[in-house]
C-alpha cells in the first residue's frame, strides 16, 4: 500500500529555511549600514580635520605673507640705504679729486712763461683762461695738460695778442675733458 504523507513538512523547511534567509538579509544590511555609518563617520572627521588644517594654513599664509611684506619693505630701505652709502663713497672718493688736478696743473705751468687767471668747471669739462708770454709757451703748456693723468683731451677755445704794460703776450682760452678716476 501507497502511504502518502500529507504534513507540510516541506514548506516547514522552506519557510525555515526563508527564515535564515531573512535573518541574513536583515543582519546583512545591518552590517552594511553600520559599515556605511563608519566610512560616514570617518571622512566627516577628516574632512573636518582637513578644515582645520585648511584654515590654520592659511592663518599661517597671512602672517607670512604679513612677514613677506616686512622684507619687502625691508629689502627696499637697504637698497636706499645701499644707494646713500654708494654716494657717500664716491663723494668721499671725489672729495680730494679737485685738490689733486689743481696741483698737478700747478705743476705743470711754466713758471716765468704763463699765468692762469680763472679755471671753472661744468660738468665733465674744465675750462682754464690765462696768459702766456707767447704762442709756444702756450702750446707746451697744452702738451702738458694731454699728459696729465687728470685729463684726457684739450683744445684751444682762443688765442689772441694783447699789450699788458707794453709787453706783447698771449691771452688764451683753453678747453679740457677731465678723466675720471
Amino acid at each position: 500500500m501507497i502511504k502518502i504523507n500529507l504534513l507540510p513538512y516541506k514548506e516547514k523547511e522552506k519557510k525555515a529555511i526563508m527564515a535564515r534567509q531573512a535573518v541574513l538579509v536583515l543582519f546583512s544590511s545591518l552590517i552594511f549600514l553600520l559599515l556605511i555609518a563608519a566610512v560616514h563617520i570617518f571622512f566627516s572627521q577628516s574632512i573636518r580635520s582637513l578644515q582645520k588644517d585648511v584654515k590654520a594654513r592659511e592663518a599661517r599664509l597671512a602672517e607670512l605673507k604679513k612677514v613677506i611684506g616686512e622684507i619687502d619693505t625691508i629689502k627696499v630701505e637697504k637698497n636706499t640705504l645701499e644707494k646713500k652709502l654708494g654716494v657717500i663713497k664716491r663723494l668721499d672718493e671725489d672729495r680730494l679729486y679737485p685738490v689733486r688736478m689743481l696741483d698737478e696743473i700747478n705743476q705743470i705751468i711754466p713758471p716765468k712763461d704763463l699765468w692762469l687767471n680763472k679755471i671753472s668747471e661744468t660738468g665733465g669739462n674744465l675750462n682754464i683762461e690765462g696768459i702766456g708770454r707767447d704762442s709756444i709757451a702756450v702750446a707746451l703748456f697744452m702738451k702738458s695738460l694731454e699728459t696729465s693723468k687728470h685729463i684726457q683731451s684739450v683744445e684751444l677755445v682762443s688765442s689772441k695778442q694783447v699789450d699788458i704794460s707794453g709787453l706783447k703776450l698771449q691771452q688764451f682760452t683753453l678747453s679740457c675733458v677731465k678723466k675720471r678716476s
